[in-house]
């Protein structure tokens, strides 16, 4: 799926997505990857799946202090055991799972709203 959205330059954005992929302006990228409005992470993602999540991967998440993370756990939705995500929640740092179609969306929106939010999207 192609999306189509008015954003700032200098501002990533998700431009698709698809089964095994997701583009991020417009590049596409066949692993999973860990995307914030300035940033894209993909060394520690590369090849992560669902059940590769650990406890380490949230805690590097907060350090990164986002205001919200979204987690896309690829083509089905799958909620991670709490103690994973127990470092997010002491930092009070919101968590929000879905599948990666809507993650990759909810994004884009969170982005356009100036919000300073994380995406985890498993491919």
């Amino acid at each position: 799926m192609k999306l189509h959205l008015s954003n700032p330059s200098g501002v990533n954005s998700i431009t698709g997505y698809g089964a095994g992929y997701v583009e991020i302006n417009h590049r596409r990228h066949t692993t999973s990857l860990a995307i914030t409005p300035q940033t894209l992470y993909l060394e520690d993602w590369t090849g992560l799946a669902f059940d590769q999540l650990s406890e380490d991967h949230f805690a590097r998440l907060a350090q990164l202090k986002p205001e919200m993370v979204l987690l896309g756990t690829g083509a089905n939705l799958r909620f991670p055991h709490p103690r994973l995500s127990r470092a997010l929640a002491d930092a009070r740092i919101g968590l929000d799972v879905m599948d990666t179609g809507a993650a990759c969306r909810t994004f884009n929106i969170l982005t356009a709203e100036g919000r300073n939010v994380l995406a985890v999207l498993l491919l």
